[in-house]
């Protein structure tokens, strides 16, 4: 068995309901003077493995590592291909209330009814990640919606089940949310977009990367209904043009990071656009917009003053006559890169 294995058949077990046996109890603990308030402090900023190694130690420091108190924060990411969902369903008893953020990236064998459970146990959670959750439907999210109304983050990245209901949902249950990632859910329209923006207009940050079926329209939404938007990922959204890039930067002053690459149809007008009215922007990609010119990045260089990084890869009309304008115009600079910031 690998370490790591060894180490999840050790959380697995802490986080039962049962208490796991201790032949060796420390009889004498000089921690156990601290008042329990403070012992609880300590643990708090344990993270998961070494919450369940303390587990182990005694039965008053089992006690005290599975106080939900100390399962404020979860990641199970290192752990996502062991991940059953028994284990949601126990640490969801285990944690109750107490539970604001937990990450459940890559956690493929977790499905519906563990996160039903999980929103019927933790309503108070606050950060919640699902990406990659295979396996995950529109029945999670209707579960969220119903009963965690303090939800502010949502990652529903590659969830390939998700339609256009679960942002229905979510409209409706989680009108506190401000960031949500679809990226990759292929399935998701207009009509859900549009849902998503009229129920959560508290929105700052949205990304549909990779949904070939968002258009101008949904865009428009947006941009008509959530004006504290700050990051906005549009990447490989192909269908989108300048009309709606238009009216998301004149709507959504506030916008500082934007990603548009491969946006094959958007020309310099949305670069204007963007220049006219969004003069927070620190990052901006737009690899793969092969209509961009000098023009588009001579608006930007003069408007924009805050740009820190940009992406411009395959953007092959550009001369350098658009370096020099980014150079004189934008200070903060730091380069121009291909990675995505977003």
């Amino acid at each position: 068995m690998s370490n790591k294995n060894k180490l999840f058949g050790t959380m697995e077990d802490s986080v039962s309901t049962q208490a796991c046996s201790h032949s060796h109890e420390i009889e004498e603990e000089p921690i156990k003077q601290l008042p329990k308030e403070i012992l609880l402090r300590i643990f708090s900023y344990l993270d998961v493995i070494s919450l369940c190694r303390c587990a182990q130690v005694s039965k008053s420091w089992n006690i005290l590592a599975l106080d939900g108190s100390s399962w404020q924060t979860i990641n199970l990411f290192d752990f996502q291909k062991d991940i059953e969902g028994a284990v949601i369903e126990n640490i969801s008893h285990r944690c109750g209330g107490f539970l604001k953020i937990l990450t459940l990236k890559g956690c493929q064998s977790v499905g519906d009814s563990s996160i039903k459970t999980l929103a019927q146990h933790c309503p108070n959670i606050e950060h919640l990640d699902l990406s990659e959750c295979k396996t995950v439907t529109d029945l999670s999210t209707e579960s969220l919606s119903r009963h965690c109304v303090k939800l502010l983050s949502l990652n529903l990245g590659s969830c390939s089940n998700i339609t256009d209901e679960s942002l229905k949902f979510i409209a409706d249950g989680c009108s506190n949310l401000t960031e949500i990632d679809l990226s990759w859910c292929n399935i998701i329209t207009i009509n859900g977009v549009e849902a998503l923006a009229r129920g959560c207009k508290k929105l700052k940050k949205f990304s549909s990367k990779g949904c070939k079926q968002i258009n101008d329209n949904a865009v428009i939404c947006l941009a008509n209904y959530c004006h504290d938007l700050i990051i906005l990922n549009l990447h490989s959204c192909e269908n989108i043009t300048d009309i709606s890039i238009r009216h998301i930067s004149r709507n959504c002053i506030k916008l500082q990071k934007i990603c548009l690459s491969k946006c094959v149809e958007l020309t310099d007008q949305s670069l204007i656009a963007i220049s006219q009215n969004n003069h927070a922007l620190n990052t901006l990609e737009v690899s793969g917009c092969h209509q961009f010119t000098d023009i588009g990045f001579q608006a930007l260089g003069k408007n924009c003053k805050y740009l820190e990084k940009m992406d411009l890869e395959e953007c092959n009309q550009i001369t350098d006559l658009t370096l020099a304008y980014l150079a004189t115009g934008c200070p903060g600079l730091e380069k121009l890169v291909s990675e995505t910031y977003i």
